[in-house]
């Protein structure tokens, strides 16, 4: 079935059964998800470059190495936005050029792209990319372009930032924390995580990985609408493309509030769910924490390109 689509000034509305979606030239992404009852989205998505440095990051150097990344995770910006609707090339922004529209046009596939900007030295781009299917479905991919002389990455992907804080999410993959370097002992099946758990490690850091997801489902009962009292809860649900797999993180807390923190009580209430879908992730070492580096395998070399994609259902 067609879904209905609108096009603004600055913004392109799409709306079916159940879902409605705002893209944004302005905001430089995705602008709103809402599915299942509940608004998904606080802020536009954007790539993901870092994560919370571990002890082991800052015994062996890499946050000095690959301090870059961490600006380009902050201030990254989109600098090109192109889109089609069934095939036919919309220009972005499509103002004047969308007066010849009236409202109630209806397509079965929309794609648009976002290209962002790194502040590094060389500059590079990250391309994400939405196709709507007249389902409702999102398939997402993300594509980085290596340059050389960029530093080692310590991930890459795509991080949503959600109104308010999730129940607790369902995910198939590997059981417990784990990371390319430590999930020998992850066992493959499906698990049901209660809350937004924040490892009690010494000294906040990055924590809650879990790789080779298969699919990561979110319950949300909350919403920032005074009118939902939050009697029924509302999932969004992540998956990978067939025969591959994701790695993600479901917290509350961005990986500047993490590293804000010496201690566990200095972190702010928790208000958000900060969902990161990752393509590529560093391992965490653990060797030891006196300058031991990860070992050669788990390294993300900012010099080569990286691809990969996933669905919103």
């Amino acid at each position: 079935m067609a879904f209905r689509i609108v096009i603004g000034d600055v913004t392109i509305g799409i709306q079916g059964q159940d879902f409605a979606y705002i893209f944004s030239v302005g905001m430089g992404g995705m602008e709103s998800l809402y599915k299942d009852g509940k608004e998904w989205l606080y802020r536009a998505p954007r790539p993901a470059f870092w994560r919370a440095a571990t002890d082991n990051d800052r015994g062996n150097g890499f946050v000095f190495r690959s301090a870059v990344w961490s600006a380009a995770d902050r201030f990254v910006r989109c600098v090109k936005v192109t889109a089609r609707m069934d095939e036919q090339e919309i220009s972005m922004p499509p103002a004047p050029e969308n007066n010849k529209y009236n409202g109630d046009e209806t397509c079965d596939r929309f794609e648009i792209s976002y290209t962002y900007e790194t502040p590094t030295v060389p500059v590079t781009e990250v391309t994400v990319s939405y196709l709507v299917e007249s389902d409702g479905r999102i398939h997402v991919q993300v594509d980085y372009l290596g340059k050389q002389g960029l530093p080692e990455l310590p991930v890459l992907g795509l991080r949503f930032l959600m109104p308010t804080a999730a129940e607790g999410y369902t995910y198939e993959g590997l059981s417990g924390e784990t990371y390319p370097d430590r999930m020998a002992g992850g066992i493959p099946s499906v698990y049901e995580v209660q809350g937004l758990p924040v490892t009690p490690y010494m000294v906040p850091q990055d924590c809650g990985m879990h790789m080779q997801t298969k699919w990561l489902e979110i319950v949300r009962k909350t919403s920032l609408d005074n009118t939902d009292r939050g009697e029924r809860s509302s999932r969004l649900k992540i998956t990978a493309e067939e025969g591959k797999h994701f790695a993600f993180s479901c917290l509350p807390y961005t990986a500047q509030e993490l590293e804000n923190a010496m201690h566990h009580e200095e972190l702010p209430p928790a208000r958000r769910t900060v969902v990161s879908i990752l393509g590529a992730v560093r391992g965490v070492g653990g060797i030891n924490s006196w300058g031991a580096d990860v070992e050669d395998a788990y390294h993300i070399s900012g010099e080569q390109d990286i691809t990969y994609g996933f669905w919103i259902d």
